[in-house]
This record gives C-alpha cells, structure tokens and sequence, in this order.
C-alpha cells in the first residue's frame, strides 16, 4: 500500500516540504452558520422576492451564487502566504482609502436609498466598506508587528493607527455609514488593546473618540430618530418604531422551540428587511429561543477558535499571524453582537447584516474571504509547531 504525503514521517520532510492543518472546528462553524444562512434567506425572502414580481427565488438564487464566489475568494486568501499579505500591508491600506473614495465618483460610485455607498460592478453593486474592513485589519496586524515598543510603551504608538482609522470613520460619515464607521473604529481599538497597549492609552483614545462618535450620531435627524425608536419603540409603533417592534413580535411569537420552518407571519410584508438586517427576527419566530442559542452558540464558537489561535501564534512569536485572526475574530464578534442586540432591541438599528447568515453579496464575500484568511493563519502556525517539533532551534523564529 502506497503512503501518502501527509503520512510520511516529518523527519524525512526538507522544512519546507512540512505542511500544515486547517483547524477543522473553525471550518465547521463557518460552514454551519453558512449552510444555515442559506435556510433562513430562503424561507425568509421568498415573500420579499415575490411582492416585487419576481422569482421567489431571486434572493436565494443570488445568496447561493455569492457564497459560492465567497467560497472561491476564501479559498484564495487560504492559499495566500501570510509573508506577501505582510509585505503589501500598505498597499492593502492604500486600496481601502481609494474604495472609500470611489464611491463618491460619478460613473462609478451608486447611490441607494440617500447613501453611497456601492461601486457599481457591472453585473452587480459591492459595497466598498466590506473589502475595507478586511484591509485595515491587514495592514494594522503589520503595524503592530513593526511598532510593537511603540504601542506598548508610548502613546504616539496607539495615536497613529487611530488617526489612519479616523480618515476611513471621516469617509464612512460622508456616505453616510455610521454602522460601519462604529465597528470599524472598534475593531482598531480591539486589535491595539490585543497588541499589548496600555490601560490608560486606551482609556484616552475612547475618551477622545466618544464625544466625536456621539456628535456624529446626533448630527442627523434619522440617527436621532433611530435612537428615540430604540429607547421606546412602542411610543410610535407604526412609523419610527414599526422596524423594531415588527422584530420583537416576531421574537415574542417563537417563544422556546418557535412556529416551525417557513411558518413566520412578520416576515410576510411586517418586518422590513427580514432577509438581510432583521434575519434573526425570523428566525427566532421560527426556531424559537433554541435557534437563537444556536446562532449564538456557532459564532461564540467561531470567534472562540479564532482567538484561540490567535493566542498560540502570538506565544509563537507570529506576530503578523496573531494580529491577523484577533482583527477578524473582533471584526466578527462585535459585528454579530450588533446585529444580534439590534434584532433584540438591546441596540439601536445600525444596518449591520448577521455574517454568513443574512443575505447580502458584499457582505457575504468578504466575510468567506476573511475566514479564509483566518483558516491560512491556523495552517501556518502549525506547519510553525511542525518544523520546531522536528528543528527545536527553529521554535522562535517566524516560519512562513
């Protein structure tokens, strides 16, 4: 019987022959709240895709064919070695600030309900500010790795990245984007407190970002309007508060186990945007709290491995690798928390889809991307642990 590749001894391997494992409990999450997204777009677009007279399974014919281009783009990013990521970082940045900028061009930017927010693509509109998270998490994870003294022991260290986020939060505000703009400020604020930096640096950057958040909220009468809805929506149940308490009825009816599958009356002209923002409403109408526990259990999951990998690259001395997956980790957890709070009335509406789960292209493609490069830094850092398990010499240094 002939033996393959991966059964022969690590010693008989030249180092860099040694290969690597994906971790296959991140795999399975992803591709559980994927699997699962694809359920609750169709049961719950099927009415939305009908009242605009077209197929009914427009919107699910379409979430299928991006999660298939997500798949393939995932797929790349997992193939890619982490070694050229890093020494493209600013050019990774670069793109982001130039995407941002793009919408605002005539011919090329598309305006949607008052935003602009799309890059018109020809076959398809994407929006630039998903590619753009996954962008500045690449070239911060390489900012932290050059200046790791800096952010650690000086405040100048923290300041910069800060002022790099403030010029994409300055273009997201111009979209306007608030959402987007909050989580990508709190996904730097995340990455540089992993990175090591002070208590008191930190408490400074949120105090210094806090009022300008808060003004920028309370700049524009629909963010005001948002916020009152929130704090009482039933006080204007059939205007400003419809969205959010259409979405607590819905919770309200799926009480433990819910109505079963494809049984949910809010999403049948009540709730708006039941496939894309307000998913979970259904599906906790119809799966009941236990659907919830699920979706809630699955991305704690998700993160948990993600984190956990972070943390063995960084005592691995994969700087580059662990500032990676903790940006993503921060990026999908904090993202999911919103939506999840937003659907709950924990938070007010923020236009935050549900990753993997709710339908949305743009949204949908970065995100398998993302967990694609997620998957690469668990590959290396242990085809990392192979090569110092067989060369202990080799333990300290950065194997890519």
């Amino acid at each position: 019987m002939t033996m393959g590749f991966l059964d022969l001894p690590l010693q008989a391997l030249r180092r860099d022959e040694i290969p690597g494992r994906y971790d296959r409990g991140m795999f399975a999450a992803a591709l559980a709240l994927a699997l699962f997204g694809v359920v609750m777009v169709a049961s719950s677009s099927i009415a939305v895709a009908e009242s605009e007279g077209g197929s009914p399974y427009h919107y699910l014919i379409k979430h299928v064919i991006f999660l298939a281009m997500g798949a393939s783009l995932g797929i790349g990013f997992a193939l890619t070695p982490l070694a050229w990521l890093e020494r493209h970082a600013r050019l990774f940045l670069l793109l982001a600030v130039l995407l941002l900028v793009a919408v605002f061009l005539p011919g090329v930017g598309v305006r949607v309900n008052g935003a602009k927010r799309w890059l018109r693509l020809g076959i398809s509109n994407f929006q630039a500010v998903e590619a753009v998270k996954l962008f500045v998490i690449i070239w911060l994870a390489s900012y932290l790795v050059r200046f790791r003294g800096e952010v650690q022991h000086a405040f100048k260290g923290t300041m910069k990245p800060l002022f790099v986020a403030g010029l994409v939060v300055v273009l997201l505000l111009k979209q306007p984007d608030f959402g987007s703009a909050s989580l990508i400020l709190a996904i730097v604020l995340g990455m540089i407190w992993l990175g090591g930096a002070r208590a008191r640096d930190l408490m400074g950057l949120a105090a210094a970002t806090m009022p300008v958040m808060a003004w920028a909220a309370l700049s524009e009468s629909y963010r005001v309007k948002r916020l009152t809805s929130f704090l009482d929506p039933w006080k204007d149940p059939f205007n400003d508060g419809f969205q959010l308490t259409q979405a607590l009825i819905a919770i309200g009816r799926g009480e433990w186990f819910g109505v079963g599958l494809g049984g949910s009356i809010q999403k049948l002209f009540y709730l708006p945007e039941a496939h894309t923002d307000f998913i979970l409403a259904v599906i906790a109408e119809e799966l009941g709290l236990f659907g919830v526990c699920l979706v809630v259990g699955l991305f704690m999951w998700l993160c948990g491995r993600m984190f956990l990998v972070g943390r063995r690259a960084e005592e691995r001395g994969l700087g580059f690798a662990a500032y990676v997956v903790y940006g993503i980790a921060v990026w999908l957890s904090v993202q999911a928390t919103v939506s999840i709070g937003v659907n709950l009335g924990l938070l007010p509406t923020k236009g935050l889809t549900l990753p993997l789960i709710s339908s949305g292209g743009s949204s949908l493609l970065m995100t398998c991307a993302a967990i694609g490069l997620a998957l690469r830094v668990s590959y290396e850092l242990t085809r990392h642990e192979a090569v110092s398990a067989v060369t202990p010499d080799a333990g300290g240094r950065d194997e890519r």
